[in-house]
């Protein structure tokens, strides 16, 4: 079969269409010449590898004779995968949710050879169907008005690509803002979405959104309303009970089709692992329940033998499909659990996890909650549980899309910290280091302090954003604060400088989502939206709050209020869609704690302290006859022989303590 010029990428999903009909350029200089010398408008294509919806239109329509044909007439094509290259796709998504009201993968773009977009529409099926148009029939459409209708295109192109470059760096600095009422407000409008019958925000399709439990932990340290640590407990509770969950190989799906949790879109990320990994951490840390622990473990089991390469990094995705049909490899039918099983394993496992006894495919789902199953059929259970695991791998196992990228490893690295802390496992903060070593073996730019996006078959590529560098040092700080090796702090240090430098918007205030040395697009953006994942921005926040309060340093204290500053209006006007932001704001006036002394001693008290949850709270180690790289830390030490623990709130010292019990009562008053 022919191959396109996608052959020589190394993007799984753009090498998915290598062998299509359709004569697709991957995004280039190329095919931007090709457009303009043939005087041909471009098709852009946006989705990733495990997108259940991009395969159908891909079996549909790219795959077809008469569709290609009509594309390859009517247009230059170009292919993107959006984890590869999202500064792209946040602008054409941008685009698609001014046109339409809505957004989403399959992304489709029909733009003007300098990029400027005039049409937007997600999947296209071939054939017209109802009201909906197919690809048969647009394409001809915009094939006559691009020959005979070119100025209305192009007035409408220039129209919203106004609004992209206006919505792009917006920001409404009145130097003032209220970190109570922005933490107020996003409560209460979490409050108001909650489902309270099945957990989470919202009705269907429902999205896991980990950093809407993250806000609610801390709103609950913070205020000690009860009805925030509910939120959150339910949540996470309907969701590790539903079929949201992979019960038998473990790890959470992309997000259930229905307000139970029950039915999932199948594919896994590894974003979401590593967020739910945090969440399911940090509720354990707040409540003491093994439930959560034991969730977190199974997360970072699931990740370690399915998701990890051979050097300790963690590729992007699985795919919700196999064998070309979504989720067949995790339903099953009664007969293959009776086949599978002994009769009390079978009983106790379609009465536990909800089965029927008919012939359709079903997903395992918790019907009864983990405490009220009796010990014996929980014995029955678990060796059920083993039983599938191992007669599922031999079932065709969903794709992989194997690339490594570094703001996904970076949240993935910032979670086995945290976890590690908490649940004083140092293998986690070893995998979390090994992880980190990977990029900054791989996925180092040129110059050594600059990160590029992207590594797969031994070619690293794409520019960092700012999610790389935000991740990575979010991820550098946990390590810092759960082992306290100052490596990691200079380390922080460095990359914050570099991505202050590079992405930092000097006037207003807040990050760019691009490198000042980036290809320029049609908009620079400046993103805060905390989606699928917290934005950049958010992430950024969070750091610098943290390493201004590590270091002591204050300028960098300062440019995080000014970051507050730029976005506050806009998260108060819509805070359910700002929720890390919202946490990140909340940390302005919190604490910092130095903990002196001889150095194995000092570290058995910030162990212990950093298996509490102090979200506001950071902790320095100063060793006796050491010198620290922070100033500040200079002249604390032991006191009458015994670590001394020196805690500073808002600018207020307190008297050094000695005795743990007295500090933590400091810690969470």
């Amino acid at each position: 079969m022919a191959k396109n010029r996608l052959i020589n990428e190394k993007s799984p999903y753009l090498l998915q269409h290598a062998e299509n009909p359709v004569n697709w350029y991957p995004w280039s200089d190329e095919a931007f010449e090709a457009a303009r010398t043939e005087d041909k408008p471009i098709f852009l294509s946006i989705g990733y590898s495990t997108c259940h919806w991009c395969h159908v239109m891909s079996h549909e329509s790219f795959e077809d004779a008469e569709v290609s044909s009509l594309m390859n007439d009517a247009f230059i094509s170009i292919k993107l995968d959006r984890e590869e290259r999202p500064d792209i796709d946040n602008i054409y998504m941008a685009a698609c949710q001014m046109i339409t009201g809505g957004g989403g993968w399959p992304l489709t773009i029909i733009m003007f050879p300098d990029g400027r977009p005039f049409f937007a529409a997600t999947y296209i099926p071939k054939h017209n169907r109802g009201s909906s148009f197919g690809m048969v029939t647009l394409i001809p459409h915009v094939k006559r008005a691009w020959q005979s209708r070119r100025g209305e295109l192009t007035a409408m192109a220039d129209q919203i690509t106004k609004q992209i470059q206006e919505h792009a760096s917006t920001t409404d600095a009145d130097g003032r803002h209220n970190v109570n009422e922005i933490m107020d407000k996003t409560y209460n409008a979490l409050l108001n979405l909650f489902d309270s019958a099945n957990g989470g925000f919202g009705g269907a399709p429902k999205f896991p959104t980990p950093h809407n439990i993250l806000f609610l932990l801390r709103y609950y340290f913070e205020t000690g309303k009860d009805a925030a640590l509910d939120m959150a407990e339910i949540t996470l509770t309907a969701m590790r009970m539903g079929g949201i969950y992979d019960h038998i190989g473990y790890a959470f799906h992309r997000y259930s089709t229905d307000a139970a949790w029950h039915v999932p879109h199948f594919e896994k990320m590894l974003y979401d692992q590593a967020l739910l990994l945090i969440a399911y951490t940090e509720a354990f840390a707040v409540t003491s329940d093994e439930f959560y622990r034991r969730t977190a473990y199974e997360i970072i089991e699931y990740a370690f033998r399915d998701m990890r390469n051979g050097q300790g990094a963690f590729y992007t995705a699985i795919d919700a499909d196999s064998g070309g049909v979504e989720g067949q490899f995790y339903l099953w039918t009664y007969e293959q659990l009776i086949e599978a099983l002994t009769p009390g394993e079978a009983e106790a496992f379609i009465s536990v996890f909800g089965l029927g006894t008919n012939d359709a495919n079903q997903i395992p789902h918790m019907a009864m909650p983990e405490d009220e199953i009796p010990d014996d059929k929980r014995r029955l259970i678990n060796s059920a549980l083993v039983t599938l695991r191992h007669a599922r791998n031999k079932r065709v196992h969903p794709d992989i899309d194997d690339k490594i990228l570094t703001d996904l490893n970076g949240l993935m690295a910032a979670a086995l910290a945290i976890a590690g802390r908490t649940f004083n496992d140092e293998s986690l903060l070893s995998a979390a280091s090994t992880c980190l070593d990977f990029i900054d073996q791989s996925l180092a730019a040129a110059d050594e302090l600059g990160l590029l996006h992207r590594y797969r078959e031994g070619q690293s590529a794409v520019m960092g954003t700012i999610n790389d560098y935000a991740s990575v040092i979010w991820a550098l700080i946990e390590l810092y604060q759960s082992s306290f090796d100052e490596k990691y702090l200079v380390a922080a240090n460095k990359r914050m400088d570099y991505m202050i430098e590079h992405f930092w918007d000097f006037g207003a205030g807040g990050f760019y989502f691009t490198d000042k040395d980036s290809e320029a697009l049609i908009a620079r953006q400046k993103d805060l939206y905390d989606g699928a994942v917290p934005s950049g921005n958010s992430i950024a926040l969070h750091n610098m709050m943290r390493l201004a309060r590590i270091t002591g340093n204050y300028q960098l204290q300062d440019k995080a209020h000014q970051m507050i500053d730029s976005f506050y209006s806009q998260a108060l006007n819509h805070p359910q869609a700002y929720t890390f932001f919202a946490a990140a704001a909340g940390q302005a006036v919190k604490t910092e704690a130095v903990i002196a002394g001889q150095e194995q001693e000092a570290r058995a008290i910030l162990r212990t302290l950093g298996q509490t949850y102090l979200p506001g709270t950071v902790f320095v180690l100063k060793a006796d006859h050491s010198k620290s790289i922070i100033p500040y830390t200079e002249d604390m030490k032991a006191i009458n022989g015994k670590p001394a623990i020196y805690i500073c709130t808002a600018g207020t010292c307190h008297v050094p303590l000695t005795e743990i019990g007295d500090a933590l009562k400091l810690l969470k008053a």
